[in-house]
């Protein structure tokens, strides 16, 4: 029996009720419609904790990283997903465990058979921190294989050919920490201060290495307010830049104020978030997070004359208007053929959002996969696209669904390609009291009928703004975006606005934390305290 099949039968006579571990749960509804019709989902199932999502497309299972576990899906009809496994409070029994803040899993990309469950992705005092080692090869019932802990959280992964390429983010160097899966045995690791000590000048949670995507003999690690770095990791030992995007000259950042460091971290052009390429290696995909501040009556680019002071508006259409300084980031492409002078070819934009602060409605970009000339992206409650990117200097959309009441989305992923048969994978971590859950969609184009806007009703647009900026410090050469190239050429690089105005709450690391939070003296006594 071909395993598809197998697993297609036991995921229908398991179905919800296989649950490992504490807290398991799931409920699977049925699709309503596929194409052709309305663009919607073929179905979804109620995952607890859901963040990202990774497809073995071989045996057509999703995996899940569930904040206190990881779960496996059958997705073998899209339209009925079955629940295989649900595992809670890995490594329970351990000192410091269980293993907590799992946001991350991933499949080996030699080996589907081998997954990563690592955490916590942020700072977690007195707990255990590593990466599990899981054998999937029966999905439903997964063998925890071995734990390598580490001596830091570990937000993301990336596990390619038996080597696992870990987040390091020890409040100090924060490293990029290369792991033989099998053994446990660091093999090598890489921070910024290889390529210049001045880095060290610079505040942690400003430098933090967010995650990693390989692809051939490449690293792509997205490192926050200090770009994307490429790296030559042909031999995991001794991991060595090649080239980066828009890395700044550490000096602008070491000689920001905290405060000014909180307002970028905020505003556009964002942090660098997520980094992928295609098949190819060539196109490189880099997601910025970032939000807005509401603008004061006399804060606006056209002094004043925007937001609530626009003239010929009445009053109630002034008192429903909010002027926005910034607003959510998109996912930038890159030709990186040539990782030393890489090329920026267009940008795709974020949805609008009705509130784009902070503590307002996200629509923001997150995760996403570049597969057969297609973008597959997630905005949070600005739903999933998909792009036809055969052009990268001119992405076309192709197709939108949102449900912001009910779906924040955290990642999209590619199951099977094709027009008829094919679809993709998207996780959301919830909306309120709407618990998190998969979706299954259509790999074709189409449009939703009665779209939800993302902006409640009869609420004006929102006037997003971005920041004047001011150009780089260094300048040997220029970018399509306008931006700069420093550093002898291998790094192109946008303008980056400051400011010591504005004192607010910074995003931080990731979704619910900053991974400078504890800082890394109260870490390291954490982890003193639970060993001894």
């Amino acid at each position: 029996m071909r395993r598809r099949e197998l697993l297609r039968r036991g995921g229908a006579l398991v179905g919800a009720s296989v649950a490992f571990g504490v807290g398991g749960g799931a409920t699977a509804t049925q699709s309503v419609r596929a194409h052709p019709g309305p663009y919607e989902p073929y179905g979804s199932i109620d995952v607890e904790g859901a963040k990202e999502a990774v497809v073995d497309s071989d045996s057509d299972v999703t995996y899940l990283a569930t904040t206190s576990g990881y779960a496996a899906v059958d997705v073998a009809a899209p339209d009925r997903p079955q629940l295989l496994a649900d595992v809670r409070e890995p490594l329970a029994d351990r000192d410091g465990g269980p293993l907590r803040g799992i946001f991350d899993v991933k499949l080996d990309a030699a080996d589907p058979t081998t997954l990563l469950v690592v955490g916590p992705a942020n700072p977690i005092r007195g707990a255990i921190s590593g990466a599990l080692v899981v054998d999937v090869s029966d999905p439903g019932e997964p063998e925890e294989q071995a734990f390598h802990e580490t001596a830091y959280p570990v937000h993301n992964c990336f596990v390619r050919d038996g080597v696992a390429f870990l987040t390091g983010n020890d409040g100090d160097r924060n490293p990029l920490v290369a792991v033989d899966v099998e053994t446990g045995e660091e093999l090598g690791r890489w921070a910024l201060a290889d390529v210049d000590e001045a880095w060290n000048d610079v505040p942690s949670a400003s430098r933090s290495v967010h995650d990693v995507y390989v692809s051939g003999d490449r690293a792509f690690v997205a490192l926050w307010d200090a770009g994307t770095w490429v790296l030559d990791v042909s031999d995991p030992t001794a991991p060595a830049a090649v080239g980066s995007i828009d890395a700044p000259d550490p000096s602008t950042l070491a000689d920001r104020s905290p405060t000014a460091a909180r307002r970028e971290a905020t505003l556009p052009p964002g942090n660098h978030h997520y980094a992928a390429t295609d098949e190819s290696g060539t196109l490189l995909g880099v997601g910025r997070e970032s939000w807005a501040l509401q603008a004061e009556a006399d804060d606006s680019a056209d002094g004043g004359t925007s937001g609530t002071d626009t003239p010929n508006r009445t009053d109630a259409e002034s008192d429903r208007e909010t002027a926005y300084v910034g607003g959510p980031s998109g996912i930038d492409l890159w030709d990186v053929s040539d990782p030393e002078t890489p090329e920026l070819l267009s940008t795709v934009p974020a949805p609008a959002s009705p509130d784009p602060t902070y503590g307002g409605v996200w629509t923001t970009a997150h995760n996403f996969e570049l597969a057969g000339e297609v973008l597959y992206s997630s905005w949070y409650r600005g739903g999933v696209k998909r792009h036809d990117v055969s052009d990268p200097a001119s992405p076309r959309e192709e197709s939108w669904w949102r449900d912001p009441d009910a779906a924040s989305f955290w990642t999209a992923r590619l199951a099977h390609a094709g027009e008829r048969e094919g679809f993709f994978v998207a996780s959301s971590w919830g909306v309120d009291d709407v618990p998190g859950r998969l979706y299954t969609f259509p790999d074709h184009a189409g449009g939703q009928a009665d779209p939800p806007d993302t902006l409640p009703a009869g609420t004006s647009t929102p006037q997003i703004r971005t920041p004047t900026a001011r150009s780089a410090s260094a300048s040997n050469g220029t970018t399509p975006g306008g931006g700069t190239s420093t550093t002898s050429g291998a790094t192109a690089t946008r303008p980056a606005e400051t400011s010591d105005e504005d004192g607010i709450s910074a995003p931080g690391f990731g979704v619910g934390a900053a991974v400078g939070a504890l800082g890394a003296a109260a870490w390291r006594l954490a982890r003193r305290t639970r060993e001894e």
